[in-house]
């Protein structure tokens, strides 16, 4: 018989309990944090339809959307009117058109869960990921923007990870500089996907793309000096010299004079090349790092013409993500619980299959009382329990045999001294609570 494979499909990845455990802490830090923020929870399907993804992500967002075949007897069509969530910005979009009259303005939420990108895996890169999101519809003011970029580093700082770094601009900055460097209207939007790539092909890596896309010589010379000797003051010379370019610079300047004071564990700083790829982002847009991990752990940005393709009209929103799982792979996120959360407090032995019944009472009674207890679940030498117990590093054992059943009483034997005491059965619980407790 062929042996089956029973690696997890590439790019996404199997959890063992201490990893998951480990993870559920993050994200309830990372929770409470957003609701502290005043960000209320939704959640939306795995999956939209497709002409709800399709054309909001840009050239390369576009590529990376896993589309969903028809099913059923319409399956031999090979025509697909699904797909897996990309992202939750859109969907969280779709959502306010459709709830836009229960809601409150602006409206606040957060949403933690998997997206699916068909991405090439790599170090930090998967398929299938959790992202943690804020977003703020209804508000064009940049405290919005602040409060997205404070939120997010205030996760980080929860999480024990001081040091990181937003890197800010506007996507005004960078329409600016293509009005600077007379980019032909027709190529700006292929010249913003390319210096989105900055990060991953180097200055070199742009130059060559930007000559395959057919840009003048004097521009991508203009291009090249400006990313490698990053002279701000002469960058940002060439952005005044359009109106577009002054409004962004502004924006830049306000979000970090509202943010940089407040942030004690890291710091904000003008990047005016970020680009972020997506096409919906129309104002400021942000990604954050910390030594250590690949890429970017964080980003964002304004958005405040993607609500109008779903209700018509303009209406501002933008927002931010943290990807917890880029964070957890490569950095020292720990559970301060440690492993303790999957050890048993109380191990119940079983003596026999006749003691099978009470043994699950005395278990259960304890879990009543909060305490994490296990029973055995085979009969066998007490002594072959006791091991397991100590395996499992469990704080208490407990027995009840047939003395003890006449005694009316249950023995506690403490695994890390040896000591034992007998206990009136019905104390049994509220004994080893406060044992637990004390410990």
């Amino acid at each position: 018989m062929k042996e089956s494979n029973v690696q997890p499909p590439s790019g996404t990845r199997d959890f063992l309990p201490k990893d998951v455990k480990n993870r559920e802490w993050a994200l309830g830090q990372i929770k409470q944090v957003f609701e502290i923020f005043g960000f209320a929870p939704i959640d939306t399907p795995a999956f939209e339809r497709i002409e709800t993804l399709t054309g909001k992500y840009g050239e390369e967002g576009e590529k990376l959307i896993f589309k969903i075949l028809k099913r059923g007897e319409q399956a031999v069509s090979g025509e697909v009117d699904l797909a897996l969530r990309y992202d939750f910005t859109v969907p969280l979009v779709r959502f306010f058109a459709k709830y836009q009259n229960q809601l409150p303005r602006p409206f606040r939420r957060y949403q933690i869960g998997p997206v699916w990108r068909a991405d090439r895996p790599g170090k930090g890169r998967f398929r299938e990921f959790y992202q943690c999101d804020v977003d703020v519809i209804g508000s064009s003011s940049l405290l919005a923007d602040a409060e997205v970029i404070l939120a997010l580093t205030k996760a980080l700082s929860c999480l024990g990870l001081p040091g990181y770094v937003v890197s800010l601009n506007s996507r005004k900055v960078l329409a600016g500089l293509l009005e600077a460097y007379d980019i032909p209207e027709s190529s700006r939007q292929d010249t913003l996907t390319t210096l989105d790539k900055l990060d991953k092909v180097g200055v070199s890596g742009v130059v060559q793309e930007l000559e395959n896309r057919g840009l003048s010589e004097a521009t991508i010379s203009q291009i090249s000096d400006d990313l490698s000797q990053k002279d701000m003051a002469k960058i940002k010379s060439r952005v005044k010299t359009s109106r577009i370019g002054q409004e962004g610079l502004q924006e830049v300047d306000e979000i970090i004079s509202l943010v940089a004071p407040l942030m004690a564990d890291g710091k904000i700083e003008f990047s005016p090349f970020l680009a972020r790829g997506l096409d919906y982002y129309t104002g400021p847009i942000f990604e954050i790092y910390l030594k250590g991990a690949t890429g970017a752990i964080a980003s964002g940005g304004r958005y405040d013409d993607l609500v109008g393709k779903f209700v018509g009209g303009r209406v501002p929103a933008c927002g931010g993500s943290l990807g917890i799982d880029r964070i957890l792979s490569t950095l020292a996120v720990k559970n301060p619980n440690g492993e303790d959360e999957l050890k048993p407090q109380v191990f119940v032995t079983v003596w026999d299959r006749s003691m099978r019944a009470e043994a699950l009472r005395i278990t259960t009674e304890l879990r009543d009382k909060g305490i994490v207890a296990e029973v055995f679940l085979e009969e066998g030498k007490i002594s072959n329990q006791i091991r397991l117990a100590s395996s499992r590093n469990a704080l208490y054992c407990l027995f009840y045999g047939p003395d003890e059943q006449k005694k009316k009483e249950v023995t506690i034997k403490n695994l890390s001294t040896g000591d034992q005491i007998s206990v009136d059965r019905e104390k049994i619980a509220e004994t080893l609570k406060k044992l637990v407790q004390e410990r």
